[in-house]
């Protein structure tokens, strides 16, 4: 039987049940995520620490029926043929789920869970993610159309970043978001929302990023956000930069930014157009502008770790130019375990600093003063 058939609600409340043992899990604020190995090991993650729970499903059977009804809930099939289900429950939250034979200790499952309430500029200065003056500065960055990526880990609170900084584009501005299953919850009135679609069964209906991505540049896009870069649409994206669309935010899996630079090329080369790979490089450090990296620290905070500015490709040396305009420094852990940590300027003025001026926007005092006290102006990454 479709969904077609089935009211929503109805469908809904049905998929609810096949999922009782974890439905506490689901309607509790404070877990992130959501992890199912086999039937009988499930653990659950509150405020970055990992929790072993006394849940567990009757049989791998009724876990396999859940997973099942989970999958046509989102118009797809599994089975042993096609193992792999990645799809959304009625909340909204984000599904990753491997059968046997591909998992042969039973399903494994991860669900990331979705929040509705947005997480704001200020809820994450609160949380000690980042300090007032890192949010002034990456609000001059997006005001002044500064092409932004959020590079960070599994888990480590990207997509809440970029959550978080759409807040800071002016209102008067037509956003596109294209995304491959919809989690961003921009904090904007003009935005266009565009989905990635897999095939079906019979391969039939697919919409790519990439297909969106060329209809995005028609649809007269003051900015274009894609949720997360995982191929060859890197290359669309950089392009996009390069050609005028500044303004541009997505966010990639990478632990440093230095990471970031070689794994947006290496996705870049996944694409079909053939392009000499200097040529590349080149066209990548003109259009990244700043690096915004995130990370989930050792004690399960999550913070802003660096943000750096991208200032070329040195082709002699082979490596990308960049400067950190602030970094995150250690000291050591408190009595209760939690990470010592603050994020400074790193006494280094942005090169983007004119524009930032042409956009009537300016860095807070801390960076000019760190910068009138750093001694040698050497940029770290050479």
């Amino acid at each position: 039987m479709s969904n077609d058939v089935i009211p929503k609600e109805v469908f809904e409340e049905t998929l609810l049940q096949f999922l009782a043992p974890i439905r506490p899990f689901l309607d509790d604020p404070a877990v992130s995520d959501i992890m199912i190995n086999g039937p009988f090991q499930i653990y659950v993650e509150k405020k970055g620490q990992l929790h072993l729970t006394n849940a567990r499903f009757e049989t791998r059977e009724a876990l396999v029926a859940a997973l099942r009804n989970a999958a046509q809930f989102v118009g797809k099939h599994i089975d042993e043929l096609k193992p792999i289900l990645e799809g959304r429950l009625p909340d909204g939250s984000r599904i990753e789920a491997v059968l046997p034979p591909a998992a042969p200790d039973g399903p494994c499952v991860s669900i990331r869970r979705f929040f509705k309430e947005t997480l704001t500029v200020q809820r994450l200065v609160n949380f000690g993610a980042l300090t007032p003056d890192v949010a002034s500065t990456l609000q001059a960055l997006v005001v002044s159309k500064m092409n932004i990526l959020i590079a960070g880990g599994t888990g480590s609170g990207k997509t809440s970043m970029l959550n978080a900084l759409s807040s800071f584009i002016p209102e008067g501005e037509r956003v596109v978001v294209i995304e491959d299953s919809r989690e961003l919850q921009l904090q904007r009135q003009h935005i266009c929302m565009l989905e990635a679609r897999p095939p079906d069964p019979k391969g039939r209906g697919e919409v790519t990023i990439r297909d969106l991505f060329r209809a995005t540049l028609r649809l007269r896009p003051d900015r274009i956000v894609v949720g997360e870069i995982r191929g060859g649409e890197a290359l669309d994206l950089i392009q996009a930069m390069t050609s005028g669309h500044g303004g541009c935010m997505s966010t990639l899996h990478a632990t440093y930014p230095r990471d970031t630079t070689s794994r947006l090329e290496t996705m870049a080369m996944m694409s079909d157009i053939e392009m000499p790979l200097t040529a590349l490089r080149v066209q990548l450090a003109s259009a990244v502008n700043i690096i915004c990296q995130v990370s989930r620290l050792q004690d399960g905070s999550r913070k802003i770790t660096h943000i750096t500015e991208v200032l070329g490709f040195d082709p002699n040396k082979g490596e990308y130019l960049l400067q950190d305009i602030f970094e995150r420094q250690y000291h050591g852990f408190d009595d209760k375990g939690a990470i010592l940590s603050d994020i400074v300027p790193s006494g280094i003025l942005p090169r983007c600093l004119p524009q930032l001026h042409e956009h009537g926007t300016d860095l807070p005092a801390s960076v000019y003063e760190a910068a009138k006290n750093a001694e040698t102006g050497q940029n770290r990454y050479g």
